[in-house]
């Protein structure tokens, strides 16, 4: 059986007995949940370039199609990015007001179809070669 710390033990290893450590994890875990969401809009940008200028240019396809997917690509990109701070501002004032963490499932459902509407559309174009 195991026996549980006591005071002097835990000062020892450097624990404070009389701070909960769960609101700390939880911050950084939202914080870590906001560089995902900001990295996938970043890499949406990217995709949006390499869609709407390099692919056009490597199979010689119309400049105008995949320029348009590219801005689809990109404003999901801007959505992202902009999601990512005002998700991580409600979990930042859920956090201090001790309030539950908000849900995002409308912001996943919405990404979720936006980039599979987009991949689609992607597949079509480059097998078609518009």
């Amino acid at each position: 059986m195991t026996r549980a710390p006591e005071d002097g033990e835990r000062q020892a290893r450097g624990a404070d007995p009389g701070r909960d450590s769960a609101p700390r994890r939880t911050y950084l875990a939202a914080e870590r949940t906001y560089l995902a969401w900001l990295r996938t809009g970043l890499a949406s940008v990217g995709i949006a370039l390499a869609v709407g200028r390099l692919i056009p240019a490597l199979i010689d396809a119309s400049q105008v199609a995949f320029a348009i997917l590219g801005i689809g690509y990109a404003s999901l990109g801007i959505f992202l990015i902009i999601y990512a701070a005002a998700g991580a501002r409600r979990i930042q004032r859920a956090l201090e007001e001790d309030r539950p963490l908000p849900s995002d499932w409308a912001a996943i459902l919405t990404t979720t179809v936006g980039a599979l509407v987009l991949a689609a559309i992607t597949l079509v174009m480059l097998v078609v070669e518009v």
